[in-house]
């Protein structure tokens, strides 16, 4: 069985990394070993090098769920680069480009694969990968499997079948947002044998984190904007009208802004968020549509237009900047308005009662956060139930709080 010395040896002749990131190692050398792991790493800390490593080391294919065209493209681009032999299977690639991964993996000559999860629980690719030499199933994104977590998904529910149906293969799974009803449901639905977990702490603490409550919106978000002159950064917004006027706004002031949300036409889509990652000093304003998954290191800021839609969405689009590790700065606009919005979105939802209340709960976190009277870090931290001093690095602790006599 290879061990992690063989992973150091591959880390730098493959990957071009002279040592593991904090927490890789030990994931890494479990999955070696032959372990099921559900691993909880902040955005940023090298997630998917946790699978893809150990696929090189072993005979037959990793099957990785990935839930975004996006996110699967960026990272079989990335593998190609390194000589890797991986390709996706996915609904934007035309029939005959289909046709020729699922030959590919007849033939064992693939050693990465990601597969969206509608498509993997389709009969005919579950039967074609039942034939194949599957030898490890990697989940991306797992809170997506849970009800509690904030994006669940019902496709990936069903990936507990998708296991057995493999023959209970080994499976790792990999989130970076999971609180502890979150994990336990993973653990449930995924997991046939009790999996190695790892959790390995929520802060980023090269991110400045700061909340303004709404004023004069537009100047606001173009005055931030200014000071990070150059940039790479990504402006989020609520709706899809607003990333389009948001974007002409910012040209105008001499911004090189592009805008990105899902109804668009998907090649003008993927043409801004190819600039976005291929050049230097672009702003994406956006719907949530962009950025799971997307790895560009030196994005500088992440600018909320409009609040969050819960706190752990708001913890996962804050950690798209500064994957780096070098210091990058967030913003987040919140006003009245919005929050009686996200109210209301809840409780007009279809979800059940129950996870209406956890929904509930998510906001006022959120809420609590944007209006807390201390140090920002120690208030989102505490929602994760981690503790830290006064972090020095949010707007409480640089510029203290403007206090009024009520």
């Amino acid at each position: 069985m290879p061990d992690l010395a063989a992973a150091q040896r591959i880390l730098r002749t493959t990957f071009g990394f002279e040592a593991f990131r904090a927490g890789q190692g030990e994931i890494i050398a479990a999955v070696l070993d032959g372990r099921d792991v559900l691993a909880v790493m902040p955005t940023g800390s090298g997630k998917s090098l946790c699978y893809q490593l150990p696929a090189l080391l072993r005979d037959g294919v990793t099957v990785v769920v990935s839930p975004l065209i996006a996110l699967m493209r960026n990272q079989v681009a990335q593998l190609c680069g390194y000589g890797i032999a991986a390709a996706a299977l996915n609904s934007a690639n035309d029939p005959a480009e289909n046709r020729s991964v699922l030959e590919g993996i007849v033939r064992g000559e693939l050693r990465l694969v990601y597969v969206a999860p509608e498509r993997l629980v389709k009969p005919e690719t579950l039967g074609l990968l039942t034939r194949a030499k599957v030898s490890l199933l990697a989940v991306d994104e797992a809170h997506c499997i849970s009800q509690w977590g904030h994006d669940f998904r019902p496709e990936y529910a069903a990936l507990g079948t998708v296991q057995a149906a493999l023959g209970g293969v080994q499976t790792v799974a990999f989130t970076a947002t999971a609180d502890a009803a979150t994990r336990t449901d993973i653990l449930e639905k995924l997991f046939p044998r009790a999996p190695a977990v790892f959790v390995h702490g929520f802060d980023r603490p090269n991110l400045r984190l700061a909340m303004q409550a709404k004023s004069s919106g537009r100047r606001q978000i173009t005055d931030f904007i200014k000071a990070h002159h150059g940039q790479s950064g990504i402006v989020y917004c609520a709706s899809r009208r607003k990333t389009e006027e948001l974007a002409d706004v910012l040209r105008q002031s001499g911004v090189n802004a592009l805008p990105y949300h899902a109804g668009m036409e998907a090649a003008v889509r993927s043409r801004h968020q190819d600039t976005f990652l291929q050049e230097d000093g672009i702003v994406v304003t956006a719907t949530v549509a962009f950025g799971m998954g997307i790895d560009k290191p030196d994005v500088r800021f992440v600018l909320h237009a409009d609040m969050p839609a819960n706190i752990e969405s708001y913890y996962q689009e804050i950690g798209r900047a500064g994957r780096d590790g070098l210091p990058a700065d967030t913003l987040t606009l919140y006003g009245m308005g919005d929050i009686r919005l996200r109210r209301l979105q809840i409780d007009d939802g279809e979800a059940s009662n129950e996870q209406k209340r956890v929904d509930r709960q998510r906001l006022n976190a959120l809420v609590a956060l944007c209006e807390s009277p201390r140090c920002r870090r120690q208030t989102l931290l505490a929602y994760f139930a981690e503790a830290c001093g006064p972090c020095g690095n949010c707007d409480f602790c640089c510029d203290g709080a403007e206090v009024i006599d009520g």
